[in-house]
């Protein structure tokens, strides 16, 4: 038993330095994929480090930076947080908020990388770049402030320029629709008008032909001369003394008869 321990401890003694190595050994490797930009194959290498070295610090912070070059931003974002949850050393906090604001400010996710840099600052207050990366942010946000309010105020314009062309369009229409009213009006006015005149047209035209009638009838009646307007005169005037003679007889006559019956009862 004695035997068998102590080989069992010293395959453990002999296994960790190997283990120690090989994590130094992937991690090297994928720092000299990651300077030579070939982010995918250096995120490999620092896997295997981890897969050697689960709590391997520089292992897991380094796949965060090679996720990030190649923007795979969600899983980046998830290592640094992962990282930053149980780290006490102020100075890779400050390094691991850092990289998250990196992150955030990568999403567009303004307000909140901009509070990952100030937690940055809080550990790590000295950092230049990281203050250079908050005041970007700010400029990023003031930035895309201005053009939404740019943007707002152009949908405002566009809705009065809107509005107003509905106005004049209506306007237009209105005005359109009181024209026309008008024509029919004035149609109507000159129908009416002109009715009126052929009327009276018509009317002068009748009186004219009746007036030419008359003078027609006129011009066909026989002429006499003054002498047979003299003897026709002389005539009716015999005539008439004739009729009078006769009636002034007949009453004479109507008298006597009276008489002579009225004697007669007697």
């Amino acid at each position: 038993m004695v035997k068998i321990l102590i080989t069992m401890i010293a395959a453990v003694v002999i296994s960790l330095p190997s283990a120690a190595q090989q994590e130094r050994k992937f991690i090297r490797g994928g720092n000299d994929l990651f300077n030579k930009q070939d982010f995918e194959k250096a995120e490999v290498e620092y896997r295997k480090a981890l897969d050697t070295e689960v709590k391997s610090y520089e292992g897991a912070f380094n796949l965060g930076d090679a996720l990030y070059k190649q923007k795979k931003f969600d899983e980046a974002l998830q290592q640094f947080q992962s990282l930053a949850q149980n780290e006490k050393d102020k100075e890779k906090l400050g390094e691991l908020y850092h990289n998250i604001g990196n992150t955030l400010l990568a999403m567009n996710k303004l307000d909140e990388s901009i509070e990952a840099y100030k937690q940055s600052l809080r550990n790590r207050p000295n950092s230049q770049e990281t203050k250079y990366n908050l005041e970007f942010a700010r400029k990023q946000k003031q930035d895309q402030q201005n053009q939404d309010q740019n943007q707002d105020q152009n949908q405002d314009q566009q809705d009065q320029n809107k509005d107003q062309q509905n106005k004049d369009q209506n306007k237009d229409q209105n005005k359109d629709e009181n024209k026309d009213q008008n024509k029919d009006q004035q149609d109507q006015n000159k129908d009416q008008q002109d009715k009126q005149n052929q009327d009276q047209k018509d009317q002068q035209n009748k009186d004219q032909q009746n007036k030419d009638q008359q003078q027609q009838d006129q011009q066909a009646q026989p002429k006499i001369s003054k002498e047979d307007a003299k003897r026709l005169l002389e005539a009716l005037e015999a005539d008439e003394k004739k009729t009078q003679e006769k009636v002034q007889k007949d009453k004479v006559q109507a008298q006597k008869a009276k008489k002579m019956k009225i004697e007669k009862n007697w």
